[in-house]
C-alpha cells in the first residue's frame, strides 16, 4: 500500500464493480468518468496487477479483481457500520448504569428521579444497589457510588454533592 489514497481508490473501485460501469460510478460520486478511470488506474498501479478487463461493451473482473472486490466490499461495509455505530453514541444514551448508595440517600434522592430518567432515556437500564456497606466501584464494576464522610486517598473521580452537618443530640438519663 504505497498510495496514501488507497482507501479512497478502493471505495471508487467497489462503486465501479457494483454499478458495472465507470460512468454510473462517476454519476454516483458526482465526478467525471475520466476521474474514476484515473483512480482505478492508480489502484491497479499501486497493487501491480490488473483488476478490470475493459471492453467497449462491458467490464469484467480479473481473478485479482474479484478477490479484491469481495474483501473490499466487506471492509467498506464494516467501515460504514462502524461509522454509524460510533456516530450513534452522540445521540443515544443506552446501556446499564450501575449505582450503589446508602438506603436512606437512595430512597430520598435517587429513586424519585429514576422514573423521569427512564422516560427520558428508554434505552438506559439502571441497577440500584441500596447498601450500608462501602461498595467497591472497581471490583463491583459500579458506575456511580454515593458515600458520606471524608474521602480517603483514591484514584477515583469524586465530586462533593453537599456538606454533611453532624449534630450531637443527647437526652438526660431518666431513672
Amino acid at each position: 500500500m504505497r498510495d496514501p489514497r488507497f482507501a479512497e481508490h478502493l471505495a471508487v473501485y467497489v462503486d465501479v464493480v457494483r454499478t458495472g460501469s465507470f460512468s454510473m460510478a462517476s454519476r454516483r460520486r458526482a465526478v467525471s468518468p475520466s476521474a474514476v478511470v484515473r483512480q482505478i488506474d492508480a489502484l491497479e498501479q499501486d497493487l501491480g496487477v490488473p483488476l478490470i478487463v475493459r471492453s467497449t461493451r462491458a467490464l469484467s473482473l480479473t481473478d485479482a479483481g474479484r478477490h479484491l472486490f469481495e474483501r473490499a466490499q466487506r471492509l467498506l461495509d464494516d467501515l460504514a457500520d462502524t461509522h454509524a455505530e460510533v456516530a450513534a453514541f452522540d445521540t443515544a444514551i443506552s446501556g446499564t448504569l450501575r449505582i450503589a448508595c446508602f438506603p436512606t440517600f437512595g430512597k430520598r434522592y435517587v429513586i424519585p428521579v429514576l422514573a423521569s430518567l427512564a422516560q427520558q432515556y428508554p434505552s438506559l437500564h439502571v441497577e440500584l444497589d441500596l447498601t450500608e456497606r462501602l461498595a467497591d466501584p472497581v471490583a463491583e464494576r459500579l458506575d456511580l457510588v454515593v458515600r458520606m464522610g471524608e474521602l480517603q486517598d483514591s484514584s477515583l473521580i469524586a465530586t462533593k454533592l453537599a456538606p454533611q452537618d453532624r449534630i450531637v443530640v443527647a437526652m438526660p438519663h431518666l431513672s
